[in-house]
């Protein structure tokens, strides 16, 4: 039993609290809150770090079990979530999508043999271009008709010049085989178009000395340099464009001439009009000149030529006013440009050769006929004749970039 403290006793006042928790200053609590310092090992340079405890159940500690490796997750697919309805959709797509693919191979490999057959059957140089329109494709083939079929075939040999380009459309046009297996098309009808450019011509018929072009709707034009016997002459003439029986066209040149500079002109032919003549301007300039005019007037046949009496002939010979008169009118200008050179020459070589021209030239000239000329101006062709059915041409027409033909057939066929 505790012993009251002698001031309260004395007193006989209430007790303090305060007091009491001094009194407790040096008891219990002071051993309760005191704590005890963990003993320290001799030798140990430094505390143990510091680590946050694990609260997982059953683990052990990390620092014994070394980096934790992070747990891999599943991918998810990309149609996780989608619909019944949905994956139905995407599925028909991709199918149609290899469908389309497979149909396309087929039409790349019909088109291929076609064009093949066709060069083959055609003996052309290169396999022509064969699109067929229409899809699917493997429909129209497996019922055996195809809708449209559209054949280009470039640079057609015929005859001595080359078509730039055939181009024709078949409708209705029944297949023999599968899609893998084309043996043979027929084709009941056909429309295309042929194209003859004046480039080729050029090319070909003129060796870059020629120049052709239209005119209106049925004429070209030549312009160009000729060669003949070391001179180049300027040769034109013009061809009127026809249509020659049911596969092919011809040309009827006309206006052919070859110019010797400003001196003469030179039509191939046996008309009076026809030969070598001087033009205008030299006949005048001979004229004037009085010692080559004497020269003319001195040959019988040349004066009888031109159709002046030897009475005439030999009064302006005698006396310088006559012939001044007689040489300077129009009249006899004229007349002398219808003397042809060509036949002078024969008869009196020399007397060309002292008005100017050479002889190498003049039977040059009388060599160059006028059917060779046409053939070298022959821009015609006709089409081969198709081993079965009729192949024609129609509405030729000049444009400016060459002759077009329009092509109909009926009942062809290719292959087998």
């Amino acid at each position: 039993m505790r012993t009251p403290h002698p001031i309260a006793a004395h007193s006989h006042s209430p007790p303090n609290p305060y007091e009491d928790l001094a009194a407790l200053d040096d008891g219990p609590l002071e051993d309760f809150l005191q704590v005890e310092e963990p003993a320290v090992t001799e030798g140990a340079e430094q505390e143990a770090e510091w680590a946050p405890p694990n609260h997982r159940r059953g683990s052990r500690d990390r620092r014994d079990l070394g980096p934790r490796r992070r747990p891999r997750r599943r991918r998810r697919s990309p149609f996780t979530g989608l619909s019944l309805a949905v994956k139905a959709v995407i599925a028909v797509l991709v199918l149609a999508a290899f469908l389309a693919l497979g149909d396309r191979w087929a039409l790349l490999y019909a088109e291929r043999t076609a064009a093949e057959k066709v060069r083959d059957q055609l003996k052309l140089s290169a396999s022509p271009e064969v699109e067929i329109d229409g899809f699917p494709f493997v429909t129209q083939i497996l019922d055996q008709r195809l809708d449209s079929v559209s054949v280009t075939v470039p640079d057609v040999a015929a005859d001595r010049v080359s078509l730039a380009k055939v181009s024709a459309t078949a409708t209705g046009v029944r297949v023999d085989g599968g899609p893998t297996s084309l043996r043979g098309v027929r084709i009941p009808e056909l429309n295309g178009e042929v194209l003859l450019s004046f480039d080729d011509l050029n090319r070909e018929l003129g060796a870059s000395q020629m120049t052709f072009t239209g005119h209106g709707r049925d004429e070209v034009r030549a312009r160009g340099v000729l060669p003949v016997a070391g001179h180049d002459l300027r040769m034109r003439a013009d061809a009127r464009i026809k249509r020659d029986g049911e596969r092919g066209i011809s040309t009827e040149v006309g206006g052919m001439r070859l110019d010797i500079g400003d001196l003469a002109t030179f039509r191939p032919g046996t008309r009076e009009s026809q030969g070598l003549h001087l033009t205008r301007k030299s006949a005048t300039r001979l004229a004037k000149e009085k010692a080559k005019a004497k020269e003319l007037l001195s040959v019988p046949s040349i004066a009888k030529r031109i159709g002046v009496p030897d009475s005439a002939v030999k009064e302006a010979l005698s006396d310088d006013s006559k012939f001044e008169e007689f040489t300077g009118s129009p009249r006899f200008a004229g007349q002398l440009m219808k003397v042809n050179l060509i036949d002078l020459a024969v008869q009196n070589p020399e007397l060309l050769k002292r008005l100017g021209f050479d002889l190498a030239l003049l039977d040059g000239l009388s060599r160059l006929t006028r059917p060779a000329l046409v053939d070298r101006l022959s821009i015609g062709f006709r089409l081969p004749k198709p081993p079965k059915g009729e192949l024609s041409l129609r509405d030729v027409r000049v444009q400016k970039d060459g002759i077009r033909v329009r092509v109909t057939g009926q009942g062809l066929a290719i292959g087998k």
